[in-house]
C-alpha cells in the first residue's frame, strides 16, 4: 500500500499512526499539497492528502474513509472505532470535533500561505480561530479525569485522532502553553507511544 502526504498533516498523520498500530505496512509518499500537487494528482484527482493506495490500485480518498476501510480489512475485533452503539457515538462525536478543530486551524494556516497579505480577511481568520478554540476546549473537558482513553478501556480512534490534532496545532500555531492542560496531558501519553513517536515530522508551512 501507499499511503500520500506529509505526516505533519493530522489527517495523515492519524491514518498513518493507525496503520502502524494495527500493523498494517505501507509505503510513504512525503508528497505536499504544494509542491506535488500535480503528482498526487496522479492518484486523487482532487489534489488531497492522505490518499491511500492500496494493492490493488483503487485509491481511497479523505482520512474518514480510509480509517474506515482500514478496520474493515482488521475486523471488528481489532478495529480503532469501537463497535457498540454508546461507545461508538461517543468516539465519533470527539473524533467529529478533533477534525473539526484540525479544519479551522489549516484554513487558518491556508488564509496566510496562499492569501496575498492586501486581500485577507481577518474577521474570517478569527471565526476560523474561535472554532479551532472551541473545539480543542471541547476535547480539553473530555480528557479532564481521564487516565489513560478517552472511550472503552483501550487505545481507539479517538485518542488518535484528538492527539494528532492537538500536536498539530500546536506545532502550527503555536497555542499558548498553558492552554488546554488536561488535553495536552493526554496528548503527552499518546505521542510517548512508539507508533506516535515514530509517525511525526516537524511542521512545514503550506506553500
Amino acid at each position: 500500500m501507499i499511503l500520500i502526504g506529509m505526516f505533519d498533516s493530522p489527517f495523515v498523520r492519524r491514518v498513518a499512526v493507525s496503520m502502524r498500530l494495527l500493523g498494517l505496512d505501507f509505503e510513504h509518499r512525503n508528497w505536499s499539497i504544494g509542491q506535488d500537487f500535480d503528482l498526487i494528482r496522479q492518484y486523487n484527482p482532487l489534489g488531497r492528502v492522505p490518499t491511500l493506495v492500496p494493492d490493488d490500485g483503487q485509491a481511497l480518498f479523505e482520512s474518514a474513509a480510509i480509517l474506515d476501510w482500514l478496520d474493515e480489512q482488521v475486523g471488528p475485533a481489532r478495529a480503532l472505532l469501537p463497535a457498540s452503539a454508546a461507545e461508538r457515538r461517543r468516539a465519533l462525536k470527539l473524533i467529529a470535533t478533533a477534525t473539526g478543530a484540525a479544519e479551522k486551524a489549516v484554513l487558518q494556516l491556508y488564509e496566510h500561505a496562499f492569501r496575498p497579505a492586501e486581500r485577507r480577511h481577518p474577521p474570517w481568520t478569527d471565526r476560523c480561530a474561535t472554532q479551532m478554540h472551541a473545539g480543542l476546549a471541547e476535547l480539553d473537558a473530555a480528557c479532564v479525569g481521564v487516565d489513560r482513553f478517552l472511550v472503552a478501556d483501550r487505545l481507539t480512534q479517538a485518542d488518535i485522532t484528538a492527539t494528532c490534532v492537538f500536536s498539530f496545532a500546536s506545532d502550527a500555531l503555536s497555542l499558548d502553553p498553558a492552554a488546554y492542560p488536561a488535553l495536552r496531558a493526554h496528548a503527552a501519553r499518546q505521542e510517548a507511544l512508539t507508533a506516535f513517536r515514530e509517525i511525526r515530522a516537524p511542521f512545514h508551512a503550506p506553500g
